[in-house]
């Protein structure tokens, strides 16, 4: 596979800041740095960068560390102008007793580090892939502080005088928040703020629960819109599909399911010795991803005659429950990666 290097006459890096962009500008075949620019994060900024890059002729590509995060304006910018850009995770840096450190000689650092890179990966892309990530990370966060309020709420019972606590005493959880937002706090201080806080800690949660509710109401439409094959498969909810959607991003963008399933968290390790052959699971990857397919994953074990079938057989193998879900897991990576990659059919008129 060719190198950066060799496709490129000039390659630019930039180490991405909320409020600057550091650019280096590389000679890939002579390796010398031939600019350094630090320029604003807006529109203004982005076009200085072009500008400045354009001054140098060739061939060039763009290596952005934190595309997906604070250099985001400026990858949507390069992407609509047409130019090449590589997403970089964060740069191999020397040990800080040996090493210096500063936003020009890390965007430099990025530069090497793409030139060197024979397998370049791309930044996510798409109005359809943003909107999901931003609803994903609403309700992810609406869900949390929920998980929260709830954790809060049963401390607060137990704590409580006797006579608040007797009335949430023996209710699961869902009861308790309904006659928490019923509450009517009176009496003395103590009982009077217990209930107070109570009652305020319930809404707090319905309010939350609505809101993480809209979230996936939002989600499941533009998932239908997108890729509503992906909701064909067993054990795929849209909230797994969304997941799914806004990690694979576009065609390409992984190069195979192997490199799909390396990005999962999916991909065996080996991990053997002496006779023992066998491998263990990746800590590494999308950990969002890892978790919706291990989300699918058990699911088809609890529905999934070919599954559950698939499991049974394993285990006269010798293989233990979590190695079969690792398993599972890199087979699923694979399906799914096989599905987005083959554009979806459209449905026939009923």
């Amino acid at each position: 596979m060719s190198m950066l290097a060799e496709l490129v006459e000039v390659v630019v890096g930039v180490d991405t800041h909320k409020d600057t962009h550091t650019a280096a500008v590389l000679d890939t075949r002579t390796g010398g740095v031939l600019a350094r620019a630090t320029v604003s994060t807006d529109p203004d900024g982005y076009a200085e960068l072009v500008a400045l890059a354009e001054q140098h002729s060739g061939l060039r590509a763009w290596a952005l560390e934190g595309s997906g995060g604070y250099g985001a304006g400026l990858a949507r910018h390069l992407a609509d102008a047409g130019e090449l850009v590589v997403e970089l995770d964060r740069p191999l840096r020397p040990a800080r007793r040996a090493g210096a450190k500063s936003d020009p000689i890390d965007a430099e650092r990025a530069a090497r580090d793409a030139l060197a890179r024979t397998r370049l990966a791309q930044p996510k892309t798409g109005a359809q892939r943003a909107a999901l990530q931003a609803r994903l990370t609403a309700r992810r966060a609406a869900v949390e502080a929920s998980s929260d309020a709830q954790r809060q709420l049963h401390a607060l019972v137990i704590t409580a005088p006797e006579v608040v606590r007797a009335r949430f005493r023996g209710q699961s959880t869902r009861v308790m928040l309904t006659t928490a937002t019923r509450l009517r706090p009176n009496a003395d201080v103590e009982v009077f703020t217990s209930l107070t806080v109570l009652r305020q800690l319930g809404r707090r949660v319905r309010f939350l629960e609505a809101e993480a509710a809209e979230h996936e109401t939002a989600i499941r439409a533009i998932v239908r819109s997108w890729r509503p094959d992906l909701l064909a498969l067993t054990g795929v909810g849209p909230i797994v599909a969304a997941i799914v959607l806004t990690a694979w991003s576009h065609p390409g963008r992984c190069r195979d399911d192997a490199a799909f399933a390396m990005f999962a968290g999916t991909a065996p390790i080996p991990a053997s010795s002496g006779k023992t052959v066998r491998y263990r699971l990746n800590r590494c990857g999308d950990r969002q991803l890892n978790r919706a397919l291990h989300t699918v994953a058990l699911c088809r074990l609890q529905r999934d005659p070919r599954t559950r079938a698939y499991a049974d057989r394993r285990r006269t193998q010798g293989k233990t429950d979590r190695e079969i879900k690792r398993c599972l897991k890199r087979y699923i990576a694979r399906e799914l990666y096989r599905r987005l990659e083959t554009p979806p059919q459209p449905l026939d008129a009923a």
